[in-house]
């Protein structure tokens, strides 16, 4: 096992992204946060218990279709043995420190008020993961950043209205869905909150349609179907655990993401890349950088970047199924013991 802190490996891992990507080095922005967060030994098998991406270091690169152009990655905060308050604490210490520099006063003022009910003091008991960190960046710097809280069902209610308006439609359209986390954006010149829920029990794509008909996005029912059943070998039952929805409310009405966890799907193609890359042909611009995502993300004595843990596609009233796709590097995959790891969460 090398001497040398993880960081250093994730560290140049994200600014060799960056370079390829034509994006700011991240690592001169936050390089504090990840040295707290990844400082035991790189190879030490510990890193793999964790929530985001268990048996892996927690670092998860993704690329969204909606927003190519970025360098977009989520961590899950300080090191395995951190307890759910400590991680929820540092995630908010660093999104605070971000948004009051590069998006100002009246930003950190939006995120303070949106965050109180999940950052305060009395919301810290029965943490488990607490909190994960996201960012992402362009070619002039901080593009957005995020939390995502870890959220309990009582606190729905906290919500802003209208948000909870549409969590309403989906628990009561919906009552599988379980709430697991809230994710809080900011960027410079807006905010966004939505609530994300894992879906418990087996689910067939077109149990969605009443609740998407009340969201009034019933007309991207045929999208959603159309890239998942192209892209997992025209499977459109999602096994048990293995499905997340987020919901918020967008500048032109609701947002609806469906995530489908890789790693519990038994029978994903072999050619799932390229399934996927044939639903993107309309789309060359949005194929090539993925491309160019992927080869940011190889490392340099390899041919793969590593193995791809979320499939996800977004749809709003305005706008047809988008997707993303995220990614667990090879380079960091852990061998060993990672019993006691949770299921992954998506984020």
């Amino acid at each position: 096992m090398s001497q040398q802190p993880m960081s250093v490996a994730v560290e140049r891992r994200l600014s060799s992204a960056a370079y390829k990507l034509g994006t700011v080095d991240p690592v001169k922005i936050i390089k504090p946060f990840l040295d707290r967060t990844f400082f035991l030994p790189h190879g030490d098998s510990r890193y793999g218990r964790n929530s985001l991406t268990p048996g892996a270091v927690p670092l998860e690169p993704s690329f969204s279709e909606a927003d190519p152009q970025l360098l977009r990655f989520t961590v899950e905060p300080l090191g395995p043995e951190a307890s759910g308050r400590d991680r929820r604490d540092e995630a908010t210490r660093e999104m605070r420190r971000l948004v009051r520099h590069f998006f100002g006063k009246e930003a950190l003022h939006w995120f303070d008020q949106n965050s109180e009910e999940w950052r305060g003091s009395g919301s810290g008991s029965g943490l488990n993961y607490g909190a994960f960190f996201g960012t992402a960046y362009d070619a002039d710097g901080l593009y957005t950043s995020k939390v995502y809280y870890e959220t309990q069902p009582n606190q729905i209610e906290s919500l802003p209205a209208s948000l909870f308006g549409l969590v309403s439609i989906a628990l009561r359209t919906m009552p599988s869905l379980v709430p697991v986390f809230t994710t809080i954006a900011c960027k410079k010149d807006a905010g966004a909150q939505r609530v994300t829920f894992l879906h418990r029990g087996v689910l067939r794509l077109t149990d969605m349609g009443p609740m998407l008909q009340e969201l009034g996005l019933g007309e991207q029912l045929s999208g959603l179907m159309q890239i998942f059943g192209l892209a997992l070998g025209g499977r459109f039952e999602l096994p048990q655990d293995s499905v997340l929805l987020a919901l918020g409310q967008g500048r032109h009405g609701p947002e609806l993401e469906l995530y489908v966890l890789m790693g519990m799907i038994p029978d994903v193609p072999p050619n799932f890349l390229d399934l996927l890359a044939m639903g993107l042909r309309e789309r060359p611009r949005e194929l090539q950088a993925m491309l160019r995502w992927l080869n940011a993300f190889t490392p340099e004595s390899e041919d793969w970047p590593g193995n791809f843990s979320v499939l996800s596609v977004r749809v709003t009233q305005r706008s047809a199924a988008r997707v993303s796709l995220y990614l667990r590097p090879a380079e960091f995959e852990m061998r060993p013991d990672v019993s006691s790891a949770a299921t992954p969460v998506a984020a």
